[in-house]
């Protein structure tokens, strides 16, 4: 078969090197959104928020669906920052289509940051009215 100038001359991992590439990439996007401020608070809101549910005495499945919120939050949290460091690269000015791109980012994090806040309101509501 004859490659085209879109095909890639590098060859891609298969099987487990294809798993420790990928957890590496994985490993690498993680340090890099460490290094935002938002998440390292969305970190410290998840530590806080695992204390009051157990200070609450929340049930098992609680704390299930407000870890699987927080996995959700801070992977939208990822795709903004991807979405930002995008636009700033391709296109560094002021515009109005990077900056609805990042506000369109910025909204689905506050959505969940949102789901995330009326979770946990839900589950002290509910362990005080019982």
């Amino acid at each position: 078969m004859e490659k085209t100038p879109l095909d890639s001359t590098i060859e891609k991992a298969s099987g487990v090197r294809r798993i420790i590439a990928a957890t590496r990439y994985s490993l690498q996007g993680l340090m890099r959104l460490w290094r935002e401020e938002a998440f390292r608070h969305e970190v410290i809101a998840f530590a806080l928020g695992l204390v009051l549910f157990l200070l609450v005495g929340a049930s098992a499945m609680d704390y299930f669906v407000f870890l699987i919120l927080m996995l959700l939050l801070f992977a939208v949290e990822a795709l903004n920052t991807a979405i930002e460091e995008l636009v700033d690269r391709i296109s560094p000015e002021i515009s109005t289509v990077g900056r609805h791109a990042k506000d369109l980012g910025s909204f689905a994090v506050f959505c969940l940051l949102s789901a995330n806040g009326l979770f946990a309101l839900y589950v002290v509501i509910k362990v005080f009215a019982s």
